[in-house]
């Protein structure tokens, strides 16, 4: 059985699209579709029902989809075992990481991992933290450079890279930048722009602040921490930001009753074997 034929129908089954599927394997849809064609002429049995442009799966296909995901699973790992064998570090190495950390933490270390290690291929995918711990759990990342869970994931190991204290903060003009002495009290009157509540980063704020008994009014709500920024810089509300973001664009009022901050890491799951590329990067990064 062609484990090409098993990682298409993989993606087909996770994003219930055979386009979606195309663009996460980097083939046409109809390479796609030939492939899904050639396993179910070799099992004979049809492994998807298309009704329209709905697709889901068959009996057959939910059947053999734990047993695909184990082969493919078993097969990275041997190759992750064998490559610890050799004293050179290559072959590929997937990533899933956030838009502000990619900007933010990871060039200098990056652009030292691969001058280091220019035999790796590196493919490395923006995505939002909480939905790279999922991928990593699901094996399609091998490691994940992330904000850090507020809770513990099963399966999923966890190493503090970046401390990340947060900061309310406002636009110059905004009445609040005006108060001497600002509480926590104060934040209710005026509208919020905070992470989207998806978010790991929302979790921490909306728990810090109802603990103090406060909720927030929220105008807009985004996952990008650089567009939050300019939401505030244009003056749409008060904000919650990383600090290492403050410039001469931002205030931030100094809260007393209010101390905010997160963990930035790297995770990866706990029973497959990591890659030499994989513990190569993990050396590369700062000990907290």
């Amino acid at each position: 059985m062609d484990t090409q034929a098993l990682a298409a129908f993989l993606e087909v089954a996770d994003s219930a699209s055979f386009s979606k599927a195309a663009e996460h394997l980097f083939l046409s849809q109809p390479a796609v579709s030939k492939r899904i064609a050639t396993l179910e002429d070799q099992l004979g049995r049809q492994l998807f029902d298309r009704v329209g442009r709905q697709i889901s799966l068959t009996d057959a296909g939910r059947a053999l989809l734990p047993y695909a995901r184990r082969v493919l699973h078993d097969i990275e790992d041997g190759k992750r075992a064998l490559s610890k064998l050799s004293s050179r570090v290559e072959g590929r190495l997937s990533i899933g990481t956030s838009h502000h950390i990619g900007l933010h933490r990871l060039p200098s270390v990056l652009r030292a991992y691969t001058l280091a290690y220019p035999q790796v291929d590196l493919d490395i995918q923006f995505m939002d933290s909480e939905v790279a711990c999922e991928a990593v759990l699901a094996g399609k990342l091998e490691l994940g450079i992330v904000t850090l869970p507020t809770q513990a994931l099963p399966q999923l190991r966890s190493r503090l890279v970046w401390p990340d204290p947060l900061a309310v903060v406002v636009a110059p003009a905004h009445p609040l930048a005006a108060l001497k002495k600002p509480k926590l009290g104060d934040l209710a009157g005026h509208a919020a722009v905070l992470p989207d509540e998806a978010t790991y980063t929302h979790r921490i704020v909306t728990a810090a602040l109802t603990q103090h008994g406060l909720k927030p009014r929220i105008r807009l709500a985004t996952n990008y921490l650089e567009t939050l920024k300019m939401l505030v810089m244009i003056g749409l509300g008060w904000s919650v930001l990383p600090r290492s973001m403050l410039d001469k664009d931002l205030i931030a009022l100094p809260i007393r009753e209010l101390s905010l901050t997160r963990e930035l890491g790297v995770v990866w799951h706990e029973k497959r074997t990591l890659s030499a590329a994989a513990t190569a990067l993990i050396s590369q990064l700062p000990t907290s």
